[in-house]
């Protein structure tokens, strides 16, 4: 049973996933392709996530992490260069 509800669940968030890119392609504002690559960043560590769980192995989690450090550093960093224009000062 879990298994039919990690595929339900990989695609639904792989749709997640080109929903947000068509969102990061056709975007008509930089906010708005900001928020598309922190929610498919998102998307891919739920991927990732649920990858995992589909195999029934823990090696996957650490990769999941570090894509959450890797998306939330980007998001900071984007958001500053949206506020600021600079990135580093």
């Amino acid at each position: 049973m879990i298994e039919w509800a990690a595929l339900v669940a990989l695609a639904a968030f792989g749709l997640g996933v080109l929903l947000c890119a068509w969102r990061l392609w056709r975007g008509p504002d930089l906010v708005d392709r900001v928020m598309a690559l922190d929610t498919m960043m998102v998307n891919v560590i739920a991927l990732i996530v649920t990858w995992s769980i589909w195999q029934g192995s823990a090696v996957f989690f650490e990769a999941a992490l570090f894509f959450a450090m890797i998306g939330f550093v980007s998001t900071v960093a984007f958001c500053r260069y949206v506020l600021r224009g600079l990135i580093i000062e």
